[in-house]
């Protein structure tokens, strides 16, 4: 992983979009300092589309979508995005699967849920579980006692016995049934907000994010960046990160931001940020 105070300067005039994770990303011991708002801003100011791509939970990214200056985002690993138009006051949703789908695998995710329990002493359920649509959340360090990282993956075990899919991020372990990531429902969002093939355009993106289940990510865009924190789980993830913040979440992507737009006072925002289809 390279430093990104030596991210070149002809790639920085081709960034139209910024993707971040939010998780340790944005938030630092569990608070998004304000400096990550003021950084949004300033992208926005810039012509660079935003969107935050998390396992959060559905009812956690109705709120953001609406309140936040962003562009999109996907939520619970790549269950859905959200894309909110200011002007008609309307969001827009689109989910992998068919609520009568979804219905499905809440039992199977229930039954999973008990036996994850009674397997791992002092997991819990994550405390936002009850805004989730698609997936189920163990805690295993955001509001209990640490667990190793050994015990997390315990509880992937359990997952992937079951027939589900499973990540690990820096406070829970997802998991879902479904053959979606956020990088399958990113493509998605890209088709459907910004009317761009993803695959065409993904040099004009940053992607920024720290933990494994940003992965797929870190792996798909050549400007991959990761917050200093990631280095945490050096040798733990199929893809690292190409570059690297000095600092650690928000601090970190913030950080970012002003190395990214260092030189926005002669800078064009990119053609494609224009190109967004009305929703």
């Amino acid at each position: 992983m390279l430093h990104f105070s030596g991210f070149p300067e002809d790639l920085k005039k081709k960034i139209g979009y910024v993707l971040t994770d939010i998780d340790d990303t944005l938030t630092h011991e569990g608070r998004l300092p304000s400096v990550v708002f003021t950084a949004m801003e300033h992208l926005k100011k810039a012509g660079i589309r935003i969107v935050t791509v998390t396992g959060r939970p559905a009812g956690w990214c109705d709120h953001i979508a609406r309140m936040w200056p962003i562009d999109g985002l996907v939520g619970e690993n790549g269950a859905f995005y959200f894309a909110y138009d200011e002007t008609r006051k309307k969001m827009f949703r689109r989910y992998w699967k068919t609520e009568k789908n979804r219905r499905g695998d809440r039992k199977k995710l229930d039954k999973i849920k008990r036996e994850i329990l009674k397997k791992i002493p002092g997991c819990a359920v994550a405390s936002d579980q009850a805004y989730r649509e698609t997936d189920l959340a163990i805690d295993y360090c955001e509001d209990v006692p640490p667990l190793s990282m050994r015990e997390a993956e315990e509880i992937v075990k359990c997952f992937v016995k079951s027939g589900a899919r499973a990540k690990i991020s820096s406070i829970h372990v997802n998991g879902w049934f479904g053959d979606y990531d956020k990088l399958a429902m990113t493509r998605l969002l890209f088709e459907g907000v910004f009317n761009q093939n993803l695959e065409s355009i993904k040099d004009q993106v940053i992607f920024t994010g720290d933990s494994p289940n940003d992965a797929p990510l870190f792996g798909y865009f050549p400007n991959s960046v990761g917050v200093a924190n990631v280095i945490h789980f050096s040798g733990k993830m199929t893809h690292e990160p190409c570059w690297v913040t000095e600092k650690e979440g928000g601090y970190g992507f913030a950080e970012m931001v002003e190395t990214l737009l260092s030189r926005s006072s002669t800078r064009k925002p990119s053609e494609a940020s224009h190109d967004a289809r009305p929703l």
